[in-house]
This record gives C-alpha cells, structure tokens and sequence, in this order.
C-alpha cells in the first residue's frame, strides 16, 4: 500500500498518462510517429522534480520539467499537448484508487474467509445472545460469526461499486471542454488504463466519486471495528468466552501482571475513529469553487493514502485475530446458565400464556422469579418456578423442553444456506 502511494508511483502514472496521451494524438497526425520512440524512452528523476518543485512552487510542472530533459527537443515540445495537471492528477488518482482497493478487497477476504472457518467450526457451540449487554436468549457462537461473515461481503461488494464509481480518468484540458485536447485522446489513455471516460467532468472529477470510495472504507472499518468490539466484550474478565491471540511472551500491563488486554482489537476500534474522520473531510472536499479549486488536493494528499493503509492494515490485524481466537465453549455453556436459565424466560411466559393464563399475569410471575434469581444469586430461576404450583400445573410436564437450549435454534441453519456455507442440520 505504501508503494501505491508513493511518489515514485505518482510518477510513473504520470509518465504513462503523457505517454499514452502522445499515442493517441499521434494516431490522429497531430504528432509525428517518429517522434513516440523518444517519447517512450523518457524518464523521471524523483530527487531532480522535488529540487524543481521547490523552485517552481508547481508538482506537475517540476515532473515536467525533468521528463523533457530526459526525452531531449524537439520531440519534448509534444508531451502534456493541451492537457492540464488535473488530467494527470486525476486519472493518476484513479488507477492509485484501484489498485489501493484490489489490496483491501484481498485482505477483507482474508477476514470474511476466517469469520467463516469460525461460523462453521462453532455451529454448535452454545452461548448466550445479549441485548443492551444482558443476557438475552440462546444462540450460537457460529450464528454470531455468521453475521460477520453477511456484513463483511456488504463491505466488499460496497467497496467494489465504489471502485467501479471512482475508476474514472479525464484528458480533457482546462475547464474539461476539450478545447485543446481531442476527445478520442482521451478515450485512448483512459482505455488503456482500465478506466472509464468520466461522463462529464469540469477541470476536475466530481468528488463525490471520491466521497463515496470513502465511504465505503469508512463503512468496511466500521464492519471490522464491530467485530472487534465485539471481542473485546467477549474478552471481559466476568464473560471471558473469547480471547485474542496472546503471545507466550506477550505482557498486559507494565503494573499487573495478571492483564491480557485486548490490544489487538482495541488498536482496530481506534483507527476505525480515524477513518471515519477522513469520511467527513472527503464529504467536504466535493464542494469546490466553479470548474475547479485545489482546496481539496492538500487534504487528499494525506487522508486517501491514510484511510486505505488503515482500513488494510485493520483488515490484516482482524484476520490474525480470528484465525488465532481463543474460543472457550465451556465458560460460554456456563454463562448460558446465568441465574438457573434466566435466558429461558420468553419460552417459560410464551409456555403459560398457551396453557391458557393471560400474558400480563404470566409476565408478572416469570419476572418475579426471574429478577429473585438475579438479585438474590440463590436458587435459580427454573428451582423458583418449580416452587409454584401454579406454574407447575401448567407446565410440568415440559420444563425439559423448555429449557432446551437447542428448541428454536434449527432456523440458524438458514443464515449458513444463505451464506453458501455449505453446513446442514445434523
């Protein structure tokens, strides 16, 4: 990713652009075809254009400035003919885009692959769900890992639509009404790049093509931040039924040495901060003065290269997560049992009111107990409901089933079908 974004990349994209730009005008007459051999032969010197630039106060016209020392005249006269910086700052943007996005995808991939391996080796792995934090009602470790896996092919094929929106390139010269530049020039450069012809561009392309790649990386840290947030509650000394990697050497805290932090995640929700950051200034950039202004060159000079090196590098960190998690089923089991089976309340007041009791008078008795077995960390919730006879009555004969963590889990294989998981019931 660095080397994307590197100005000796930048370079080379320009170099190419100009290149391509000579072809097409050259296929049209307007530059003679004996000239491209030295064209083709130019070259660029990062040290000499940055000792330009300093002079100039100009990025493209330092670039220039070396690249038609290296061809030699008059065959340099020809290079950058009736374009503008934009047609090289933009369509350079584009393919840095593209290729930035074919990094992310891979390692989002990476994490979506992982998330999967972990759905399908937890299927059965018991837990309880929670709501607000409190315990709720039974689930799966797998169900769980498979709605990572459904949010993480939202962000890839987000991320996909975006590149497709922002892979855009633009030869159409100052203010883009190819005054100066023949259209089938820049259908020329844009094709051998791999892009589109943007559908109509002023000096610049619209940013919110820009905006919306943006958002996407912004969604896709949002995606591996809930992940990790998730981790990390699951990692909490009183649950402890996860754990991220923790390297036989590795220490928690300089102070107590009983610490196993969950650093790795905790890194992850931070940059996801700061990606969402680079959102807002990206949604500001698309506001700029008439057919073109620089106020948002300065900014995405920093927050493009800083959003997709952080959203790959989170994507990265996650995979190790995943692949290296620490799952521990029996301390899952053992909270599934919180307070004698608080979990099985719904079931327990859905059972009475079908017996024939209203629901206000059902709610009422499965709270009391429900509440004593949680305030009072004495007898359980199922013990207290066995203790009334009226409850008993009704429903004696189908504690068992009731308290089945597995009834009304069978429907969990849908999420596995729709995934292509390729896992049945047993």
């Amino acid at each position: 990713m660095r080397a994307v974004w590197s100005d000796h990349h930048k370079y080379e994209l320009w170099l190419r652009i100009e290149i391509l730009a000579c072809e097409g005008w050259a296929s049209l007459g307007r530059i003679p075809q004996a000239a491209m051999a030295k064209i083709r032969k130019g070259t660029f010197d990062g040290t000499k254009i940055a000792e330009v630039e300093s002079r100039v106060g100009h990025d493209v016209i330092a670039f220039l400035t070396v690249l038609n020392e290296s061809i030699g005249q008059p065959e340099a006269r020809y290079v950058h003919l009736g374009m503008t910086s934009q047609d090289l700052n933009d369509t350079g943007m584009a393919i840095q885009i593209v290729e930035s996005a074919r990094l992310i995808r891979q390692d989002l991939a990476a994490v979506r692959e992982a998330a999967a391996e972990l759905a399908i080796r937890h299927r059965r792995t018991l837990m309880a769900g929670r709501t607000h934090g409190i315990v709720a009602e039974p689930i799966t470790f797998g169900f769980k890992a498979a709605g990572w896996v459904a949010e993480l092919d939202r962000s890839v094929a987000r991320l996909d639509q975006a590149t497709e929106d922002a892979a855009v390139g633009r030869v159409s010269g100052a203010v883009g009404t190819h005054a100066t530049i023949d259209p089938r020039v820049e259908e020329h450069v844009c094709r051998e790049l791999g892009l589109k012809v943007d559908t109509v561009s002023t000096q610049v392309v619209a940013r919110d093509r820009h905006s919306e790649f943006m958002a996407a990386l912004a969604i896709a840290a949002g995606t591996l931040e809930r992940i990790a947030t998730e981790i990390r509650h699951l990692q909490r000394s009183e649950i402890s039924e996860a754990f991220e990697p923790f390297g036989k050497e590795q220490k928690g805290s300089s102070a107590m040495p009983h610490k196993r932090n969950p650093v790795m995640t905790e890194r992850v929700c931070g940059l996801a901060r700061v990606v969402r950051g680079n959102l807002l200034t990206a949604l500001e950039n698309t506001a700029l003065w008439h057919e073109r202004d620089i106020s948002h060159s300065s900014a995405e000079r920093v927050i493009f290269p800083d959003a997709c090196a952080l959203v790959d590098y989170m994507a990265t960190e996650m995979s190790k997560v995943l692949r290296g998690l620490e799952v521990r089923p029996d301390r899952m089991l053992a909270n599934l049992q919180f307070a004698g089976g608080v979990v099985f309340s719904q079931r327990v007041l859905l059972a009475l009111v079908e017996s024939g009791m209203s629901r206000e008078d059902a709610y009422l008795i499965v709270q009391k107990a429900a509440m004593q077995a949680m305030e009072e960390g004495g007898r359980g919730f199922r013990a207290l409901l066995q203790d009334n006879q009226d409850v008993m009555q009704r429903l004696g004969n189908r504690m068992e089933e009731i308290f089945d963590p597995w009834s009304g889990l069978e429907h969990t294989d849908l999420a596995y079908e729709k995934l292509g998981l390729g896992v049945r019931s047993k």
